[in-house]
């Protein structure tokens, strides 16, 4: 039986698929927060885990289809994404690199960075995020290389997501857990939250989820106007119309599903906020999956204040992969460009504030 659930529960779907997690990712109880679950996404490769796995799964599998091997992702320094493209690419004999931005340096996205600097020799690590524009149309328009974007924030990239959904539902079936009212995950691409839009009523379409819907609630980690409703909104209609010309089900994402929390941004992407890290200390004492600053710590943030203020249950996106990160060259790292050995020197000494 296929691990993917959207061909478990729609054979017929043209839709190309590389597994590259092990599925299903668990749901735990987190019996101290009270009715508040977790979605360990967390767990779901050895290699690399993290939610960026089941969007690299359909898309990877289109770039074999359409015969090209070399493969550019996009994303800022220390980038999860860089680094799941990278680890899982190579895996499957693919040529990947990353053309990165520049980020607030955090300790984080630097050992994503040593990572990245270590096992990558196709890595282009921009000065200014003013010439990013121009790599990405200019990779846009190659004919040999495929094009993962941010966060592989396209409708094949969240249909990953969607098979999430009826994944969770087989859960809930299973009696893992009680039907959730909501659901908190960090937005940052709009592609997990946009794949979701369009799961969840798939899952009520095939008879798959018991009860009501839940809310989604998109704790926002990523400034407007990436992560506008307009955003969101947009990729989501694009991935059900996409879904139905690959042999799927219409399906009308519903905007009422989506609720946008802004209010645990902080001042601004990268930016540690004194909620996230409250939240990462609350996790880390209950021994919890830890919390990154960047996504998980904010998102962490908005669980517990809507766990004070809303009946559950809740179900939470642990989103940063738990995966042992594999050892780095000091080598490589050491013949790194100068403003990325001076931008790993500034995170290093923000360490204080890592979770």
């Amino acid at each position: 039986m296929s691990d993917f659930a959207l061909h478990r529960h729609l054979p017929q779907l043209e839709l190309p698929h590389i597994q590259l997690g092990e599925y299903p990712t668990p749901i735990e109880h987190l019996p101290a927060l009270g009715d508040v679950w977790l979605k360990r996404e967390d767990l779901s490769s050895p290699i690399y885990g993290g939610n960026k796995i089941r969007t690299l799964e359909t898309l990877f599998a289109d770039s074999q289809a359409r015969g090209m091997r070399r493969v550019q992702t996009l994303g800022a320094y220390g980038s999860n994404q860089a680094v799941a493209c990278i680890l899982h690419g190579r895996r499957l004999g693919l040529d990947t690199g990353a053309v990165l931005f520049p980020q607030r340096a955090t300790p984080t996205a630097a050992e994503n960075m040593r990572v990245i600097l270590s096992e990558c020799e196709h890595v282009r690590m921009l000065r200014s995020i003013l010439t990013f524009p121009a790599h990405w149309l200019a990779l846009r328009s190659s004919k040999d290389t495929y094009l993962v974007p941010p966060g592989g924030a396209n409708p094949l990239g969240a249909l990953g997501h969607s098979a999430n959904a009826l994944e969770i539902a087989e859960q809930l079936h299973a009696g893992t857990m009680p039907t959730p009212k909501h659901l908190v995950v960090a937005i940052g691409s709009t592609c997990t939250t946009a794949g979701l839009l369009v799961g969840l009523p798939l899952a009520q379409k095939l008879g798959l989820w018991p009860g009501e819907l839940p809310q989604i609630h998109a704790v926002r980690v990523t400034p407007w106007p990436v992560t506008a409703r307009s955003q969101v909104m947009k990729l989501a209609k694009a991935t059900a119309r996409y879904l139905e010309q690959v042999g799927g089900p219409r399906i009308e994402p519903d905007p009422k599903l989506l609720v946008l929390n802004t209010k645990h941004f902080g001042w601004g992407y990268a930016r540690v906020t004194q909620g996230g890290l409250a939240a990462a200390k609350h996790f880390a004492e209950l021994t919890a999956p830890p919390l990154d600053t960047t996504y998980a710590a904010k998102s962490g943030a908005a669980l517990l204040e809507l766990a004070r203020e809303t009946e559950g249950p809740f179900l939470f996106w642990c989103t940063k992969s738990s995966a042992a990160l594999p050892q780095v060259d000091e080598a490589r790292i050491a013949r790194a460009p100068g403003h990325i050995r001076r931008w790993l020197q500034r995170a290093d000494k923000h360490k204080a504030f890592a979770p």
